[in-house]
């Protein structure tokens, strides 16, 4: 049995900010468990200290010798074969079958040379290396990458596509520990049930970042939360822990009130009768006030933005008619036409969430632009109904940001009759406190992208939103709270997601790329995965 991951008296801090403390934690083989904690927290940083990649400022960690990472740097084996780069996810195998090609493009192979062959082929069969490629093609498939990609170079294939490759190679030769930060990042809804799959048969240490809850609830067993300068273990899925988060510090809160109120009754006492006949009563007071010092609680690092989108002006009843809307274009990576919408009809009425839901590749962000008039369509029509505002968030956030400006200022000049302190207000209800309204545009991350956007949007007010995966880059917190938001929106949504408990959550209704083309599907989410239980990846 492999040894669990083991974490010592790890410290890590960036300038004055201390991410953890002195935080002593085992992860256990056969466990898997969800990394949270809000954007900032340090998730990423702790999984590379884990990894090895980064070191930090005291403590230890033991982990086992094969310990696989999902890596992100999707341009670093532009030269190499797709399945060579899933073969790369065994170390030892690899290098075994690298060795031998180079021994046998040899003209002439001396005798020790014909030992070392004999070891590697031991090597390679101990790896089940004469199996690596047909199971390197199972994960290939299961994440949802053609068969005609395979044997195809990394730099010939679409960037969404890299990423899974490089989760297949994290995901291959039976590693003892896996590491995986934002495993669901560019996968579609089958591919994500897929790896749940595979996840809860893995038997090695696992760890996984996610902002997916519902990936969070499938896959964990153990959640290990990130706040208070320190790490938490708790037992079950993500759900379980937020419940029990919230009695613990519910308790430790009601403990201290009640602390406290009988000190404020101790110190009236001993106010009272400090000059009077009652000395040892007073003294035995004090000492009770000591002994009642209230528990140091550090301050929790979780905020949640507060997102309400209001309407200025409702729309007319028919908020949107498409009729007949043909469009076609030619897949990045692939040469192949892909036929986004034939014939595609559909009447919206004021009010509707529309989820626009299908696999990667199938056109979602292109029906998007063609909503929000960034795109036209090759044929047919879309017609916005009376008085109707788009407020549009696209898939690339920072699009809709000019750079050279600040925060505060991008934002007062959607509205610049609004009172500044308003517009600050309304910053602050976004996470950006204080000074970060003075933020230049320029260095924003793509969670602070996100929340801006959204900070608009709650300026302008309009009664349509079209959001094009809005919950990347967003911590839980954050996504949690555009749920809220949606659900309360009295205006008209379309929104593109792969986040399933969203989507369930608000969605009345779904534009849903399946094997007969764009459907119209009235219903929930739930209602649409029952019709279509045996799931597809939709054209390619």
């Amino acid at each position: 049995m492999s040894a669990p991951i083991q974490v010592q008296s790890v410290t890590k801090s960036y300038a004055a900010k201390k991410l953890f403390e002195e935080v002593s934690v085992t992860f256990n083989r056969g466990n898997r468990y969800g990394l949270t904690g809000p954007n900032g927290a340090g998730k990423s940083t702790f999984m590379k200290i884990l990894s090895g990649e980064l070191e930090s400022d005291s403590g230890m960690i033991s982990r086992p010798k094969r310990t696989s990472v999902l890596k992100q740097e999707q341009f670093a084996f532009e030269e190499y074969r797709v399945l060579d780069v899933v073969l790369m996810g065994n170390k030892p195998l690899w290098a075994a079958m690298v060795e031998k090609e180079q021994l046998l493009a040899k003209p002439d192979i001396s005798d020790a040379e014909g030992e070392r062959l004999g070891e590697l082929e031991g090597t390679i069969a101990e790896e089940d290396g004469y199996e690596a490629e047909s199971k390197a093609e199972e994960l290939l498939a299961g994440l949802g990458i053609p068969d005609a990609q395979h044997e195809r170079l990394m730099k010939e294939i679409a960037g969404g596509y890299k990423l899974r490759v490089l989760l297949a190679q994290a995901l291959f030769g039976n590693p003892d520990a896996l590491l995986l930060d934002e495993p669901t990042n560019n996968l579609d809804l089958d591919s994500i049930r897929w790896l749940e799959t595979f996840l809860c048969e893995y038997e090695g240490v696992l760890i996984a970042i996610s902002h997916d809850r519902h990936f969070l609830n499938a896959i964990c067993t153990n959640i290990a939360d990130i706040d208070y300068n320190t790490i938490i273990i708790y037992h079950g899925v993500y759900d379980d822990m937020v419940m029990a988060k919230g009695q613990l510090r519910s308790r430790v809160e009601q403990e201290n009130s009640e602390r406290q109120k009988k000190i404020s009754q101790l110190q009236e006492f001993v106010a009272k009768f400090h000059a009077g006949t009652r000395a040892s009563q007073v003294q035995s007071r004090k000492k009770q006030i000591d002994r009642l010092q209230l528990n140091d609680l550090k301050r929790s690092n979780i905020e949640r933005p507060f997102i309400q989108i209001s309407v200025k002006k409702p729309s007319g009843k028919q908020t949107l008619t498409i009729e007949a809307l043909n469009k076609t274009w030619e897949h990045p990576g692939e040469g192949e036409d892909v036929v986004v919408c034939d014939d595609f009809h559909a009447l919206i009425t004021k009010g509707e969430k529309v989820a626009i839901v299908g696999a990667n590749g199938v056109g979602k962000t292109t029906l998007c632009k063609m909503l929000a008039g960034e795109l036209a369509p090759d044929s047919g029509g879309i017609t916005w109904g009376h008085a109707v505002t788009l407020g549009y968030l696209a898939q690339d956030h920072r699009e809709g940001i000019a750079n050279g400006t600040t925060v505060q200022e991008w934002l007062h000049s959607f509205s610049p009759q609004s009172n500044l302190q308003d517009v600050r207000g309304l910053l602050g209800r976004m996470l950006f406190k204080g000074e970060e309204g003075l933020k230049p545009t320029d260095a924003l991350s793509g969670g602070e992208a996100v929340r801006l956007i959204f900070a608009k949007l709650m300026l302008t007010q309009d009664n349509v939103l079209i959001l094009d995966e809005p919950t990347n880059h967003l911590d839980l917190e954050s996504i949690i709270a555009l749920g809220d938001a949606l659900e309360k929106y009295e205006g008209t949504a379309f929104v593109v997601s792969h986040d399933r408990e969203l989507i369930s959550n608000f969605a009345t209704r779904l534009f849903a790329f399946t094997p007969e083309g764009l459907t119209d599907f009235r219903g929930s989410y739930d209602d649409y995965l029952e019709r279509y239980a045996t799931g597809s990846r939709g054209k390619s």
